[in-house]
This record gives C-alpha cells, structure tokens and sequence, in this order.
C-alpha cells in the first residue's frame, strides 16, 4: 500500500479505456498489491528509479546541438506524442524559458523571450533518437498545453501584456515555423489544454491561486480555434464555489459555463471577469488531459492539507457536464503537488509530482491500485518531473527532468 494513504483517498466513477472502448467503472482503492516508494529499482545511474522490469534511455540532454543547429533549451515541461511518418513518433516539447532572446529574431514571436517548443522524433521500435528541431521561439514560460488533431496547443504560463497566449505548433514541421497565436482561447496565464475533437471545444486551466477553469467554444466545430465563445466553469446553484477547499472524495457537482466577455483582459484579468460571473475558484489549475468523454484536471495546492487534487469533468453529449473530486491528498505522506497529467491508453492516470523531493510519477489503475511509477533519483529528486505522455501504441513513456533538461523515453511491462 503507498505511503500514508486511507480507504477514502481515491474515488472515481466512469473513466475511458481503450480508445473506442466504452467507459470502466472504477473505485479508487489503494489495494495491498500497490508498489511503495521503495519497492523502485534504484537506477544505477542514478537518474530514474523505476519498477523492475522498466527501462529508459535519455533522448536529449539541454545544451545537445539539435538536428537544425540550434542547442536544445533548457526547462522542458509540457509534451505530447503524435504519429510520425517512416515508423517514428514526433513528441512535442516545451520549454518554460521566460526571459532571452529567441533563436531567430525573423520568426521569433517576441524579440526579449527565450521561450519555445522543439520537435523530437523517434523510432518506434527502439525509442532512439532520430531528429531534432525547434518549431516556435521567442514566446515566454511555455509550461504545458495539449494535442489537437491539428497540432500541439503551447501555452503560456504568463498574463503580462502581450504573452498568455495559446500557440498552435505544426507537429510535422521539420524547421522553425512562424508563431500561430490563437487569441480566441484567451489572455492569461495558460497551464494545459484538453481538446475534445467531437465539438472542437478547447478546455483550459490557468495556474494561480485563484483560477478558474474555462473552455472555448467555437462557432464551428471545424473551425476550432476561430471566433467562438470562451466560457468558465461555475458550480449550478453556488457562485463562486471554492473548489478546491472543504471537498470530501467522491463529491459531484452539476455545472454550467458563463461567459468570459474580454477573453483578452484588456481591463480584467479574465477570472476576476469569471468569478464576477459567478465561476468557481480552482487553485492552482495544472494538468489537464481529455480521454473519452472525461477531462482530468489537477488542482495543484488543493485539498485539506494543499498537496492536491484530481478532479474529472465529464462532458458526454446530450448530458449535463459534471464534476467529480476523484483523488485528494489527505495528509503530508500521501501524493504531492500533482502537475502534468496523462491517461494511458489502457485508462491508466499517471500524475507527475511537483512538489518536495523526491519528485516522482504516480498512476492510478482502473481497478484502484495505487503505484508509485517512478522517483527521481538525481540530487535527491529536487526536480519536477513534467511533460508525462504516451505514444500512441503505448509502448513508450516520454517525461522530463526539467531542472537537469533531461527528456527520457520509458519502455517496459506497463500492462502487466
């Protein structure tokens, strides 16, 4: 059983497994098959500690002279693998770099920002290495975002004038592209995006302590990023429901949106906009991940002890869109400061830690086991682990160590 964890610390209900699969009914209980901290392998060199079994190897190290000449930047956060051409995997990778200068001023969106997103692509079969590149330069804090049909959503964790926006990075472009800003998704400080490719709607958190979560909605679900309406998350019946303190597991809640009327804060930030609206406050809103009809979302500092929360919001059409406290941290032994989030494509949830050493990744399995995944081993396990995400056959595990600028793939038995 992991460390300090009670019955009452994992409740869910309904959650997407395969893809095309139909929804699992699920009750997070931790189970005394569940591995602890210390059942980890120690990696020998002593850069990832992981189950038996698994393996890695680094793909990138900051500083390493990428495929189009330019050095790979440092602080790698969010990421999300696409299917490549030629048996590869093309992962996208931020950077959470604010102040610089970018790497070509011509296509640079901003000329005193050092922030960005290169492109890694891999072989399917051995995980290697094949190409590097940069795609967007001269942004600013490039924290987590999400994948989209049409490319991979960047965004920036910043609200000064003229950044906080989203990006949208073309996952097949071999050199660096002219930056895609998409202003309809809103001016704020961006943490993750969740797009649902069945009504185009984008769902977005922000990372302050008084947050709120949103969602854009389009005028035509082809046409996703374009004109539309961005919204935010208010409870029915409560405004300006704090959600992420006194919540007890398992509690659901019936919501509706509001409308953000100045999405680009000309005036007002725009959750000070929602919360006059009614919207509920969210703390510290970081992961978020769309599988099936269910967008997990991460409230970072929430719960009763502010070592976090994960939330799951369920939107299946023709139904009232509910929101469920799945898994809180009741006590300083249990999960800490959960940041990027993934579902695997089996319905595994793996949350990476951002929170006191050792940082690590935690999953969360269908039938309520509760793992420890993987600890950092380098320097005591100071450093966030972030970017956590699957290729699409779910072979490989991609995170980073942000502070060192490590970015790894992970193979081994994840079924099992």
């Amino acid at each position: 059983m992991g460390r300090g964890l009670t019955r009452r610390h994992f409740l869910g209900v309904g959650v997407g497994a395969v893809v095309g699969a139909g929804a699992l009914a699920w009750l997070y209980r931790p189970r005394k098959s569940a591995m602890a901290l210390g059942d980890l392998a120690a990696d020998p060199k002593g850069i990832i500690d992981l189950p038996p079994g698994f393996s890695y190897r680094v793909l990138q190290r900051v500083g390493e002279r990428m495929t189009d000449g330019f050095n790979a930047p440092a602080a790698p956060d969010g990421m999300a693998c696409f299917s490549g051409g030629g048996g590869s995997w093309v992962v996208m990778r931020n950077h959470e770099i604010h102040e610089g200068s970018p790497v070509d001023a011509a296509l640079g969106y901003s000329a005193n920002r050092g922030g960005g997103v290169t492109r890694l692509v891999v072989d399917r079969a051995s995980g290697a290495l094949q190409s590097s590149n940069f795609v967007l330069t001269g942004t600013s804090r490039n924290c987590a975002g999400g994948p989209s049909p049409y490319g991979w959503l960047s965004c920036e964790e910043i609200g000064e004038p003229g950044h906080g926006y989203v990006f949208l990075c073309d996952h097949t472009a071999p050199s660096l592209q002219a930056p895609q800003r998409l202003p309809a998704l809103g001016r704020f400080p961006h943490e993750a995006a969740a797009f649902d490719a069945k009504t185009g709607i984008t769902y977005l958190t922000e990372d302050t302590s008084d947050s709120a979560i949103y969602r854009h909605v389009p005028d035509h679900p082809d046409q996703p990023f374009i004109g539309g309406e961005l919204q935010a998350l208010k409870v029915s019946g409560k405004d300006r429901f704090a959600l992420s303190e006194g919540s007890e597991l398992g509690d659901a809640f019936a919501v509706e949106w509001v409308a953000v009327p100045d999405p680009q804060a000309r005036k007002a930030s725009t959750r000070d906009q929602a919360h006059n609206a009614g919207a509920a406050f969210f703390s510290r809103g970081e992961g978020a991940w769309l599988a099936d009809n269910h967008v997990y979302l991460c409230s970072t500092d929430g719960g009763p002890v502010g070592r976090g929360q994960l939330y799951r919001l369920d939107i299946s059409a023709g139904t009232e869109d509910r929101l469920t406290l799945i898994a809180q941290a009741e006590d300083d032994t249990s999960f800490d400061n959960p940041d990027n989030v993934t579902v695997s494509p089996w319905g595994d949830v793996f949350m990476a830690e951002d929170g006191g050493a050792p940082n690590g990744v935690r999953v969360l399995k269908p039938d309520g086991t509760l793992l420890h995944f993987a600890r950092n081993a380098i320097d005591g396990g100071k450093s966030e682990i972030t970017g956590v995400c699957f290729s699409p056959d779910g072979k490989w595990l991609f995170l980073n160590i942000q502070w060192e600028g490590l970015t790894l793939a992970i193979t081994g038995p994840f079924t099992s």
